[in-house]
């Protein structure tokens, strides 16, 4: 391994009977980076973590966790990584500090149960059932309790699946204090843009391959047209006669909404606006916009993300 890489998986390979759940994935995470892995339900994506972490076993490939091997040194690893499961379960009749005191007692390094939740906002319900917490709150104690044993990597995986808008942003503060503490994140979602707002660098995977791998910026700088025009007018128009130089794409998701897809704004848009000029069509809003990660899947897969 390099000596700032502190994951590294090659030729990754796992089959369930006929479903060949991860084919042949190869990358490398450096230290103190936020990677992810994402792509829809059923990519792969899980058990390609799940076998970083030493619980699945592959099929071909290998595996370096911090120089060790997870599936011949599981116990070496564990000490110094930390997980957050799609589902966990826990003691129904301990408070919340009691179950972190009792698992960071598995660890020969661990952090105090009370400094863990401060650090997740959660120091007040020290004494709380993990029942009586809403679902962002257990989610946030789930990060608590992945950070225990004060790891150097911490895999996430899906971590605010089914959580409203305000939840799903306070795990992404968690996600980038994380980092902040010079901690390595591997995280997986199938949400993109949180992928695009957390991660220094992002795989894509669909089928069980990785399909791209690159910083959201670089991936979305190789569309053919990376950026979209967004138009309101007065009145509709026959979407082929806003597909002047450079315009790729005219899609019409409502009446007299438009969506330009562009290879460049500075090329199309006052060709767009003369084109409605000369059609006397008045203009009621316009906004430009960078593509996404969510536009780099549906290029390169030809489907959408959420199957």
């Amino acid at each position: 391994m390099a000596a700032d890489e502190v994951v590294q998986v090659e030729g990754l390979r796992k089959r369930y009977g006929d479903i060949v759940a991860v084919d042949g994935v190869s990358f490398a995470v450096g230290r103190g980076e936020t990677f992810g892995i994402v792509g829809p339900n059923g990519a792969g994506k899980t058990t390609t973590l799940e076998i970083i972490e030493g619980l699945r076993r592959p099929d071909a490939g290998r595996v370096r966790v911090l120089g060790l091997d997870p599936q011949r040194q599981p116990a070496q690893v564990k000490q110094r990584i930390g997980v957050q499961l799609q589902a966990s379960a826990y003691f129904d009749y301990l408070t919340l500090k009691e179950i972190l005191e009792l698992f960071g007692s598995f660890y020969r390094r661990r952090l105090p149960a009370l400094e863990l939740l401060a650090m997740v906002g959660l120091q007040e319900r020290a004494g709380a059932l993990l029942k009586q917490l809403s679902g962002g709150q257990q989610q946030r104690f789930s990060l608590a309790a992945a950070l225990v044993n004060d790891p150097e990597v911490v895999f996430l995986d899906e971590p605010t699946t089914g959580l409203d808008p305000q939840a799903r942003r306070s795990l992404w503060e968690l996600v980038g204090q994380m980092r902040s503490q010079g901690r390595t994140v591997i995280l997986t979602t199938h949400y993109m843009e949180e992928a695009q707002a957390l991660c220094q660098r992002v795989a894509i995977m669909d089928g069980g391959r990785i399909v791209a791998l690159d910083t959201p910026d670089a991936l979305v700088s190789r569309l053919e047209a990376p950026f979209h025009l967004r138009l309101h007018l007065e009145r509709p128009v026959e979407p082929p006669t806003l597909a002047v130089a450079g315009v790729t794409k005219v899609t019409c998701p409502g009446d007299g909404l438009y969506r330009l897809q562009v290879r460049s704004v500075a090329e199309s848009l006052p060709l767009v606006l003369a084109r409605l000029q000369e059609l006397e069509v008045g203009l009621v809003d316009l906004a430009v916009e960078r593509a996404t990660l969510e536009d780099v899947f549906l290029a390169l897969t030809g489907k959408e993300l959420r199957d």
